[in-house]
């Protein structure tokens, strides 16, 4: 497994954006894998849809072929140590991106994301850069 993928790149495959679907389908052989938290991200965009139920089984199906990585105690240590850091620094991001982040960073993977200003402020973050 390489890749942990970020909600705007699964939201954009799931809107059928063709380089988000190609990003996904190029790296699939490399692993694929998703925070618990992207789920939680994912799913509450179903909720914008009069009909959430059905956005959510799409949603499941697609989400489906990736690994699912939750969280634990180093991840957590890492997101309170990243979060105190960039406090400090006066340049604190959303805690959702921080527990994405210190999930990628705790188990060495490349994080797709298109929000590169946010990730880029976390240290040891290795970033995709698409080609």
């Amino acid at each position: 497994m390489n890749y942990l993928v970020d909600s705007d790149w699964i939201i954009d495959a799931l809107h059928s954006i063709p380089s988000a679907l190609a990003a996904i389908e190029k790296n699939a052989s490399d692993g694929l894998a998703v925070s618990i938290i992207t789920f939680g991200e994912v799913f509450d965009g179903a909720y914008f849809f009069p009909d959430p139920e059905h956005h959510l089984a799409a949603f499941r199906r697609f989400l489906s072929g990736f690994i699912v990585l939750g969280l634990n105690d180093p991840i957590m240590e890492l997101f309170a140590r990243n979060r105190h850091q960039l406090r400090r620094q006066g340049n604190i991001i959303p805690d959702m991106d921080l527990l994405i982040g210190a999930t990628a960073v705790h188990h060495s993977l490349t994080l797709m994301t298109r929000n590169i200003r946010h990730f880029s402020r976390i240290p040891d973050l290795s970033l995709y850069q698409q080609r």
